[in-house]
């Protein structure tokens, strides 16, 4: 039999004894005092009548889907009705019975009055009873056969309902709770549901060890990014496996529950607010537009394609070179909006002839340019095709826009453009150029975007982590002092919408990254994030400054300044004044460089861009 079923059966049982023996009680205590016999045949006959009658209201009243260890006023007041509702019934009926059926007399009204209170009483009792055995049995005590001796961080409401949750939850089954951690000198020493708070989070580390912790569960999600960031890097330390309840808003808006735990990964310790961003102001620009996403396949590209496809365009179109990505983005696109109209174009930003055929069939007003070739130590070894991919696709790309009248169009940069040092950023650099160049004689808006690294992009630092550590090892960092900005996908997306709103043309829009991050710290966190010990059970390697990188990067050169936006995070970096004349030569000596191979492409370079230093 299901133990729940036959919980509930004991449970009814209960109550029909308990209900049964208030009023025999009470028919005693009369009987003693008018000295008379209560055994007639209406008592035998009461008794079973009570006893369905208590069982059935108390079902149509829900009283048995309550547990009592986790007992509301509003099950007291509940349970309070049902019984009034059940001896009220009795009364009437045995009134019926005992008078017209059996012609005997009834009880007095005294009886039955009595008899329902010290039932209520009774059954109270026996339910709290019942609810603190359950508890006390449920303890989070260590117990043997259990998989995960848990600390809890944070002693306030979402741990309490953990808490809660890890006795009745079956996915917290292999789980006991054995501390709680919490800042607040008051909570120390306190038991929340019979768990004590044993230290503030600079004990993390020591209560681990002495509770023989194996996992830690991060129960604050009101706690800001910077804090979070700091209390978590302390739970990595400890070699715990460790998860965070969902965010607040998730709660609240019923898409988790604090039982959703989920894994922590790498972006819980950027330390900073995520971006916000004006979701009105983007749906004013783009919806019932025709928009055109370059590297649409791309890591960056296919975010931009998610949130676009949320914003109701008119035809949302995916130009890439390759077609698996382009395929996969599709296919993505069309099952979670069937009603959107997508397509996906093979081609390269480098054929002009392909773009003119694409800009003349689908007449784009929005373009999102994210095409581009990224990965530096590849570029250093193939600059010409850097130059050939990045800066003449980029030109072809913003003369077809200019032609054919786009809108807007946007330009995906790096902040590997400032005082570049390797190619694939004095590239971007030069596409920068081409776009403020054309924004002073064109009727189209155009504008930058520059940002730092992106977590988890195709050929980012954190997927080579993983694969490494997946392969046992060794994790490669090149210098211990390099330091990175680093944001999420969704916040550089987030930025790249925001700006095609803000956007007023010739724009260099910059996010305000906050503090950067060491490579190192980055690889010690990820590797204890998967259960190793850096260095002891996974080993690091040292192996020097790749071709042309730099030990931090910048996100805006000091002839730009800097002006604030309404979005805080998002800056303007003012256009520089380009010689429209000699660029447009310089460019041309750049192009036979990369096309003929005619001169030195760096020195080609070096002349456009000159704060480029190669190394």
């Amino acid at each position: 039999m299901n133990k729940g079923i036959l919980k509930t059966l004991l449970t009814a049982l209960g109550d029909a004894i308990l209900s049964n023996a208030a009023i025999f009680i009470i028919l005693l205590i009369f009987s003693v005092e008018n000295k008379s016999d209560i055994f007639y045949p209406t008592v035998l006959l009461g008794l079973p009548i009570l006893s369905v009658i208590i069982i059935a209201v108390y079902y149509l009243f829900d009283v048995y889907r309550t547990l009592w260890q986790f007992v509301r006023a509003l099950d007291v007041i509940k349970i309070c009705v049902a019984t009034v509702f059940s001896y009220l019934i009795f009364m009437g009926l045995h009134i019926v019975v005992a008078e017209n059926v059996l012609q005997k007399p009834r009880y007095s009204f005294a009886v039955y009055l009595c008899g329902g209170m010290l039932g209520l009483i009774l059954i109270l009792v026996y339910r709290f009873f019942v609810g603190m055995m359950a508890k006390t049995s449920s303890l989070h005590l260590p117990k043997k056969g259990k998989k995960y001796r848990v600390m809890i961080i944070g002693g306030g409401a979402a741990s309490d309902m953990l808490l809660k949750d890890m006795k009745s939850n079956e996915a917290f089954e292999d789980c006991c709770a054995v501390c709680i951690i919490d800042d607040d000198p008051a909570k120390l020493g306190k038991s929340i549901d019979g768990v004590k708070v044993v230290g503030n989070r600079d004990t993390i580390v020591e209560n681990a060890k002495k509770y023989s912790v194996n996992r830690i569960i991060f129960a604050i999600p009101t706690c800001p990014p910077v804090e979070k960031a700091k209390i978590l890097e302390m739970c990595t330390k400890t070699g715990c496996e460790v998860k965070l309840v969902p965010s607040l808003d998730a709660i609240i808006e019923g898409k988790a529950s604090v039982a959703s735990v989920r894994k922590i990964n790498i972006e819980d310790l950027l330390g900073r607010e995520p971006i916000k961003v004006d979701l009105e102001s983007i749906i004013g620009y783009v919806e019932n537009k025709v928009i055109l996403v370059t590297g649409g396949g791309g890591s960056i590209g296919s975010e931009l394609c998610r949130q676009l496809a949320k914003h109701h365009p008119k035809k949302l179109v995916i130009f890439d070179i390759y077609e698996n990505n382009a395929y996969d983005i599709l296919n993505e696109l069309k099952a979670a909006h069937p009603t959107l109209d997508v397509t996906a174009l093979i081609g390269s930003v480098r054929d002009s002839v392909r773009l003119e055929e694409v800009f003349s069939e689908i007449k784009p007003q929005i373009v999102y340019h994210a095409a581009a070739h990224k990965h530096v130590p590849l570029m250093e070894d193939s600059p010409r095709e850097a130059i050939k991919n990045n800066v003449f696709g980029t030109q072809n790309l913003v003369n077809a826009a200019d032609r054919h009248g786009v809108e807007k169009f946007l330009l995906i940069s790096t902040d590997k453009a400032v005082n570049p040092t390797n190619i694939m950023g004095a590239s971007k650099r030069i596409c920068e150029m081409i776009v403020q160049s054309c924004s002073r004689r064109s009727k189209t808006e155009f504008m930058i975007v520059r940002f730092g690294n992106v977590l988890g992009s195709n050929g980012s630092v954190i997927p080579l982590f993983e694969k490494q550590i997946e392969n046992g090892g060794p994790v490669t960092v090149t210098d211990e002092r390099i330091i990175r900005y680093f944001m999420t996908i969704p916040e550089a997306v987030s930025l790249v919408l925001q700006a095609g709103a803000l956007a007023r043309g010739g724009e260099i829009f910059v996010l305000d990254m906050g503090k950067p991050m060491r490579i190192l710290d980055l690889a010690e966190n990820l590797i204890r994030l998967s259960g190793y010990e850096p260095y002891t059970e996974m080993p690091i390697e040292f192996t020097g400054l790749r071709p042309g990188e730099k030990l931090y990067e910048e996100l805006l050169m000091a002839e730009e300044g800097l002006q604030d936006t309404e979005n805080k995070l998002i800056h303007i970096g003012k256009p520089i004044v380009i010689d429209e004349e000699r660029f447009a030569d310089l460019l041309e000596d750049l192009r036979k460089a990369a096309f003929d191979g005619s001169c030195d492409i760096r020195a080609a370079v070096k002349n456009i861009v000159s704060t480029y230093t190669p190394q």
